[in-house]
């Protein structure tokens, strides 16, 4: 009897991998390698009771990318990440923001700053991002508002580059002023648009009859006496 062939059928089937599953199976790992380094960076700086990165270890962070803990850049870090609590991000939102910048090492993240910020003060981006800086810093459970000084030093670190002339002169105008003790959101938005609508400092297109907060209507009679 002849002996049956080697290459006879068994039942199974064999394919040869394609270029497509070989790159496929390789991006996989690839991208199972960067989560790990991405969460054992994460790991680096997190609080081992927390499990989440803290205050301590966010001055840690900067000081390793090599910011200062007050640069806007870890402001819109944050932002990138969705972080919900000031001053901790936690490993979802670590993972969230490092993936997103595609920065496994602290030389990378050091790197996607600038390219963070270049994102961040796209128009598209920005009003979304100035918007965050507010609710980023309502620190108390149901806190609406924000104290005049605090609102003082956001509005200088987010939008003092952007506006100088308005934001300088909003500020001198708060701290001046005995109205008001706190700002709101609505008031917070409100003067991101008068700086992008409103010639200033002629303010000759100020209308205080449109849906304008009253402190922008007394911020600009406060400026109007001035230039007096």
């Amino acid at each position: 009897m002849r002996r049956s062939s080697a290459s006879k059928k068994t039942g199974q089937s064999y394919s040869t991998p394609t270029a497509t599953d070989l790159y496929r199976s390789a991006s996989s790992k690839a991208s199972s390698k960067e989560s790990e380094r991405i969460d054992s960076l994460f790991y680096s700086f997190a609080n081992g009771s927390s499990g989440m990165i803290d205050p301590e270890g966010i001055e840690t962070l900067c000081a390793a990318m090599e910011v200062n803990h007050t640069d806007v850049r870890v402001l819109m870090l944050a932002w990138k990440m969705k972080a919900e609590e000031q001053g901790y991000f936690t490993l979802d939102e670590w993972r969230r923001g490092l993936k997103a910048l595609r920065a496994d090492t602290i030389s990378k993240l050091r790197k996607a700053l600038s390219d963070l910020e270049k994102e961040v003060r796209r128009p598209s981006n920005f009003a979304d991002f100035y918007s965050y800086a507010f609710q980023y810093c309502l620190t108390e459970e149901k806190q609406k508002s924000i104290d005049i000084e605090s609102i003082c030093e956001l509005l200088t670190l987010v939008l003092g580059s952007t506006f100088p002339p308005q934001v300088n002169s909003f500020v001198e105008y708060l701290k001046t002023q005995n109205d008001y003790k706190v700002i709101n959101m609505d008031q917070w938005m409100g003067f991101f648009r008068f700086c992008n609508e409103i010639s200033y400092p002629a303010l000759d297109d100020y209308d205080p009859e449109l849906a304008w907060p009253l402190i922008l209507d007394n911020f600009v009679e406060w400026v109007r006496e001035k230039e007096k």
